[in-house]
Order: structure tokens, then C-alpha cells, then sequence
């Protein structure tokens, strides 16, 4: 199948997704369990989108500065530093880390 068609078609998924949750009720919207589901998708996703972008290149599992930059982003935000402080440290962590090697 042409790569055009599955862009439409995702798309259009969305798009539809997106629809359906306009038209539900808000009675059902309402109910505890749709909430706990809703936080607990995007907890997930978040958590995976992270994952692959600190351990892997192309289709092999890498482990290079990036690592290290994520640690030091979750040593930041043990110790409750703001959002830009955390950034802030990551990116030094990969720039150190790089310079001393770890490409």
C-alpha cells in the first residue's frame, strides 16, 4: 500500500477519534474509571515516548549520553528542581557526557 494512503488513514483515524469524543455524553465522561483510564494512557505513552528516545537508535539498543542525561533529569526532579532546571541539567549532562566520549 502506497506510504500516502496509511498517512490518510491515520489521519482520518484521528480525526474520527477525535469526533466520537465530542459526541459522547458527558454522563459517561463523568464516571471515575473513564478518568483513572485516561491518566493512566497518557502516563504510560509519556513513560514509553521517553524510553525509546533515551535507548534507542534506529532498530538497536543503545546506551550513550542520552542515559545520562536522563538521569540527571530524574536526580533534578527528586529533589523537586523547577521544569526549566531539570532541562537545564539533562542538557549539561549529555553535553559533559559527550565531551568526555560517550557519543
Amino acid at each position: 500500500m502506497n506510504l500516502w494512503l496509511w498517512i490518510l488513514a491515520a489521519c482520518a483515524i484521528a480525526y474520527v477519534t477525535k469526533l466520537v469524543g465530542y459526541l459522547l455524553p458527558a454522563s459517561w465522561l463523568e464516571n471515575p474509571w473513564v478518568s483513572t483510564l485516561s491518566h493512566g494512557v497518557t502516563v504510560g505513552l509519556l513513560a514509553s515516548l521517553v524510553a525509546v528516545n533515551t535507548f534507542v537508535s534506529g532498530t538497536s539498543i543503545v546506551l550513550d549520553a542520552r542515559v545520562v542525561a536522563l538521569g540527571a533529569a530524574a536526580v533534578a526532579l527528586l529533589v523537586r528542581a523547577p521544569y526549566l532546571v531539570v532541562v537545564v541539567v539533562g542538557a549539561a549532562a549529555a553535553a559533559l557526557a559527550r565531551l568526555a566520549g560517550m557519543a
